[in-house]
């Protein structure tokens, strides 16, 4: 519903007929099912996710579960929201079509024919990469179309040091998908795949560098072999092309966005942690921690809680002018799951060196403990509180009230 209406339904009567039938609001993408009744797209595409089958109306079996635009009442709504803008009703947007199936298939044919013009097969890939990048059921559509298959034929179809827009192309649509487990173990199974994607970190467009990273971290992330996600974790030079993404200036917040998840996920691999430490992982984690948005944030804390579990990683951080009292001062400030890792991490840290636990006294890290341990946080960042406060029982100040058995309902004073 316009942001408009909520408050003007005793001025402006909606026509009974504008609303969805399942949601009885104004429709703003109407669609006729085979039933002839109209609903809000939105609206009956939920219904039918859910597993309903009939039309929510006439309770009919849904024979067809196409849904025609219905161009008609949509325009209708709009004059009608018009007609009464004096009032504070703003105008229903007309909504993008999904894309046609057949246009799909025209464009993939067009991108992977062998006998089209170079220029052609590049136009219909950045046709297809605009659909997909215009709605999430434009993705839906393309990838019901074997999508993937054919790009990622394209996109190692001339593996070697001189790749072509083509396979650069191929890329940028790829990166928008999840790929399946099989197609994930055809690039992680041969190693000139890997080192393919690897090479293109180092690409001078940055585009191209931030959709490898993306099919980089897609690949390793959906592979179950624990082999095959070493393997591609093993060379340090996938780590320093992912923290070269990640370096990246902020006006550019994609690159951040897609680094950070490529280097959790790489991180994952334990034995390999070292190399993210030696590209550089700790300076840029530290330094951009401050700026994040909440999800890139969890993620970012999440990798560097990885790598304190690792001695180069933890001297690193231990050695970092900031680190410990950023990590103090982020505890309760963005989620729960930052507070976890937050938490997690400065236990690794304290745990490994006196340093450490004098810079993370002297930021006030045990008041910051006593307040998560009597917050409502989870089990495990709890724990995590608990098991800090006890490691620096003997930096409380005599007054700390953290030492105090009066302290109500402290689980601090039974450590």
């Amino acid at each position: 519903m316009p942001v408009g209406l909520e408050p003007l339904d005793v001025a402006v009567q909606i026509p009974s007929y504008f609303r969805c039938p399942i949601s009885l609001e104004l429709m703003s993408d109407p669609v006729t099912v085979c039933t002839g009744q109209t609903y809000d797209r939105s609206s009956i595409e939920s219904w039918v996710a859910t597993g309903n089958t009939t039309c929510p109306v006439t309770r009919v079996l849904l024979t067809d579960f196409t849904l025609i635009p219905n161009h008609t009442l949509r325009r209708l709504i709009q004059d009608w929201c018009v007609a009464n803008r004096n009032f504070g009703v703003e105008r229903i947007p007309t909504p993008k079509q999904p894309a046609e199936p057949d246009l799909v298939r025209s464009l993939l044919n067009q991108a992977s024919s062998g006998t089209a013009l170079f220029g052609v097969r590049v136009s219909a890939l950045r046709k297809l990469g605009g659909l997909a990048r215009d709605s999430e059921k434009n993705r839906v559509v393309i990838a019901a179309g074997e999508a993937r298959e054919v790009l990622l034929y394209l996109v190692f179809a001339n593996v070697g040091p001189d790749s072509s827009d083509l396979s650069h192309e191929s890329l940028a649509v790829l990166s928008m998908f999840t790929l399946s487990e099989a197609e994930c173990t055809y690039v992680a199974t041969d190693l000139s795949r890997v080192g393919y994607l690897v090479n293109l970190l180092f690409h001078s467009s940055v585009e191209v560098r931030v959709n490898s990273a993306s099919v980089i971290e897609n690949v390793v992330a959906g592979v179950r072999s624990p082999d095959l996600r070493s393997q591609i974790s093993s060379s340090g030079e996938v780590f320093e092309g992912v923290i070269s993404v990640l370096t990246h200036p902020r006006a550019y917040p994609r690159a951040f966005k897609i680094g950070i998840k490529a280097l959790f996920a790489l991180c994952l691999v334990k034995q390999h942690r070292h190399n993210a430490v030696a590209a550089g992982a700790v300076d840029v984690l530290v330094d951009k921690l401050a700026v994040l948005e909440k999800c890139d944030a969890e993620r970012a804390l999440a990798t560097v809680e990885l790598l304190c579990r690792v001695p180069s990683g933890c001297a690193a951080f231990s050695a970092h002018e900031t680190a410990v009292q950023l990590l103090v001062k982020i505890i309760l400030k963005i989620s729960g799951r930052a507070t976890e890792y937050a938490t997690g991490a400065l236990l690794s840290l304290c745990s490994a060196s006196e340093k450490a636990q004098n810079d993370a006294v002297a930021c006030g890290i045990l008041a910051q403990m006593v307040l998560l341990v009597q917050s409502d946080c989870t089990a495990r960042a709890k724990r995590k509180a608990q098991m800090l406060l006890k490691l620096l029982r003997d930096s409380w100040p005599d007054d700390s009230i953290a030492n105090s058995d009066t302290f109500p309902g402290s689980d601090v004073a039974q450590l």
